[in-house]
């Protein structure tokens, strides 16, 4: 399994919800430890740099993820939202936020592990109340339960992303085809 944070999904809260990968069958968790987490936060561009995280900061960041994913899937399937998931990522955003600074080089956001969370939890609240709403879809690979926002023309994007998910289909329903393809007549 692919260890590399992937940012496919076109909005940060969306590509945190993806962090546990394959949700119907493999279930794999890319959050297994408090630098696997504060290294999707730097690579994600919420944050520069974030402070030394511990077990519970994991605990609080996969909790939060869980809502984020249950909130987004029930706003892209219509459904009502589940209030235990909003509450969580409302009390995530309350927390303060990272405070970027201006340093002779540019731009820098140090950041707590609640700190970078509350900017994801934020994140999501934006999504979730925005005009990409209607946007929101799933990942055409059975096997790959991400949400992305498909920005294409006429909305025809299937997959979360070509490179993580769309060769891998196309290359298997082309040999599928290659097998049941009737020999040529010589």
């Amino acid at each position: 399994m692919n260890l590399d944070h992937i940012f496919v999904c076109g909005n940060p809260a969306l590509d945190f919800a993806a962090t546990l990968r394959a949700r119907r069958s493999l279930r794999f968790e890319m959050f297994a430890t408090p630098d696997r987490l504060n290294a999707w936060y730097v690579e994600s561009g919420i944050v520069d740099a974030v402070s030394p995280g511990q077990e519970a900061d994991v605990e609080q960041a996969t909790t939060v993820r869980e809502a984020v994913y249950r909130l987004v899937t029930a706003r892209r399937l219509g459904e009502e939202y589940d209030g235990a998931a909003l509450t969580l990522v409302n009390n995530a955003a309350r927390k303060p936020a990272a405070v970027p600074q201006l340093t002779p080089s540019g731009r820098w956001t140090q950041a707590t592990p609640e700190e970078a969370l509350s900017m994801v939890a934020r994140h999501a609240i934006e999504l979730l109340s925005g005009p990409d709403v209607p946007l929101l879809k799933e990942c055409g690979n059975p096997e790959c339960t991400r949400t992305y926002i498909d920005r294409s023309r006429g909305m025809r994007r299937q997959w979360c992303g070509m490179e993580s998910c769309g060769n891998r289909i196309k290359a298997a329903a082309y040999r599928a085809r290659k097998k049941t393809a009737p020999a040529a007549a010589h």
